[in-house]
């Protein structure tokens, strides 16, 4: 009997996750946190509910982590020009330089992810993933 593919993902995952928490700590981020930051990085000023639903946490789990990462100067927020109980949330510079300092180290993570296929089976790999979202979405 063959593995549950639903197993071997969620294990990538968390394995991919403590590599990055390990990463990340003397920076005092979370894997989360980064997320966050990485999806600011290609989507700047978008609402929380979007920031939550794009870094795969709750509502409320993105509220404290905007304090946090508010407070440390890592984002900013701005009122949404239009709408005006929305408030835009802004990738700012301390969150910029971090993400710089940390894109090659996080590559590497990647890489050695996939450090035993070949670039054919990387692609393959990543398409099916995309694949596979996209029928679950």
């Amino acid at each position: 009997m063959s593995t549950s593919l639903l197993y071997l993902i969620k294990r990538t995952e968390l394995a991919v996750r403590a590599r990055l928490d390990e990463l990340l700590k003397p920076a005092g981020i979370t894997a989360l946190q980064y997320t966050a930051l990485t999806v600011l990085e290609r989507h700047d000023g978008i609402s929380a509910a979007q920031l939550a639903r794009d870094s795969f946490v709750t509502a409320q789990s993105m509220a404290d982590m905007v304090r946090a990462l508010e407070s440390r100067g890592m984002i900013r927020r701005e009122p949404n020009p239009a709408n005006r109980r929305e408030r835009l949330i802004l990738l700012a510079g301390p969150g910029r330089r971090l993400l710089a300092e940390y894109a090659e180290p996080a590559r590497r993570i990647e890489e050695r992810m996939t450090a035993t296929l070949s670039p054919e089976q990387t692609e393959a790999f990543r398409l099916a993933l995309n694949e596979s979202w996209r029928a679950l979405s």
